[in-house]
């Protein structure tokens, strides 16, 4: 068994940068920046206002002053003049400062009495201008790589860029092994269970940007597991569930090998997860993972997630590990590293008493993994303790 560390960093070596593409920018939210955006223009493009109120010169302007208004602006329909001293234009949020002018007073600010405004003992001191260029100047970058949040995709829109250029979305497949299995909304026989690992290995790969595809269940014989491998063709990323440990039924290793696989590693010492594997079948990346539904899933947090992000050009791969205090005391750990289910709040941390990694209601709980570094000592209330957030 090698450690968590090096398995992740194993993994990761085998992990492929895949091409960019460009795609309208109405469908980049989600996607993984692949090269710089360059701004092709200012925001704001010229001074405007920031607040309904009156253009001015601010030069000498006092509680008492009446200045005449000698016209109105509005966003997208400025005024043609020039404003001089004495004068002032009706202006509102959004609108384009006019020659002469450099200030806004805001309406609250102001009596109206036909074209006059007298100001008010509430003047405050700043402008109420938004400057060209206050926001972004042409040239200006969003940098990569970067995932694209949605203020990320406002800002692409802001800046005049109608596509941008992302990283190819990896090409996932999905199989699910044993004889045990049947799909959800199908009765499941005398002996066996509904297969769930799947769907939640989907989800998390789509959150990751990935487009997957679920194949269909690989039974307990050779030959039907490599017919459904087959079907992973052109898949960036194939992971397999159940059937990578070295029982009599687990077949994921020796089929994969007769296959021309080349594995970087076969079992991790974690817990849960130990029997897990991964490496090379063909173009593609492997990564067997365990049956249980609750390794499967904390194996795919750990080794899924960042795989896929470096394959899209993300640096940041691995969940930052953050720390909190215990608020219920732990015994001694055993041999493997162990990820056990727990809930954080507010700088504490509570493990829950049931780690058994087929009980999926635990996980759904928890927002914590709690780690305990292989053969830890027991670890007393208040004592500092690492995790990652779910």
């Amino acid at each position: 068994m090698i450690p968590v560390a090096e398995a992740t960093a194993r993994l990761l070596a085998l992990a492929p940068r895949l091409p960019a593409e460009e795609v309208p920018l109405a469908e980049a939210a989600g996607r993984v920046l692949a090269q710089d955006a360059v701004a092709a223009r200012a925001q704001p493009p010229f001074d405007a206002a920031a607040m309904d109120g009156y253009a001015v010169r601010r030069a000498g302007l006092a509680p008492g002053a009446r200045l005449r208004v000698t016209g109105e602006a509005a966003a997208g329909r400025g005024f043609p003049g020039h404003v001089d001293p004495g004068e002032a234009v009706r202006i509102f949020t959004g609108a384009p400062m006019r020659a002469g002018a450099d200030a806004v007073v805001s309406q609250e600010d102001v009596a109206r009495n036909g074209d006059w405004i007298e100001v008010l003992d509430t003047l405050g001191e700043g402008t109420n201008v938004r400057r060209a260029g206050c926001d972004f100047a042409p040239g200006d970058r969003l940098a990569a790589p970067r995932r694209l949040t949605p203020a990320d995709v406002a800002l692409l829109a802001a800046m005049n860029l109608p596509a941008v250029r992302v990283a190819r979305r990896p090409e996932v497949a999905v199989i699910a092994t044993g004889d045990e299995l049947v799909l959800p909304g199908q009765p499941p026989g005398p002996d066996q269970i509904v297969a769930s690992n799947a769907y939640g290995l989907k989800a998390m790969a789509e959150a990751e940007g990935a487009r997957v595809r679920l194949l269909p269940i690989a039974r307990d014989r050779e030959a039907a597991l490599h017919s459904v491998l087959a079907l992973a063709e052109g898949a960036d990323l194939i992971v397999t569930i159940g059937g990578a440990s070295v029982g009599d039924h687990d077949l994921v290793a020796p089929v994969v090998r007769a296959m021309g696989a080349e594995l970087a590693f076969h079992k991790v010492a974690m817990r849960p997860g130990k029997p897990l594997m991964s490496g090379r079948l063909g173009a593609a990346v492997l990564l067997g993972l365990p049956g249980n539904p609750v390794s499967s899933m904390v194996c795919g947090t750990l080794l899924q997630r960042p795989v896929l992000g470096a394959m899209q050009g993300i640096s940041d791969l691995l969940p930052p590990r953050l720390t909190a205090r215990l608020a219920a005391p732990l015994g001694a750990n055993g041999p493997r590293e162990h990820y056990m289910r727990a809930r954080e709040d507010g700088g504490t941390i509570t493990a829950f008493d049931r780690q058994d990694s087929s009980l999926l209601t635990v996980l759904a709980e928890a927002n914590a993994l709690l780690i305990r570094p292989a053969s830890d000592p027991p670890r007393r209330v208040g004592e500092i303790v690492d995790f990652l957030r779910l």
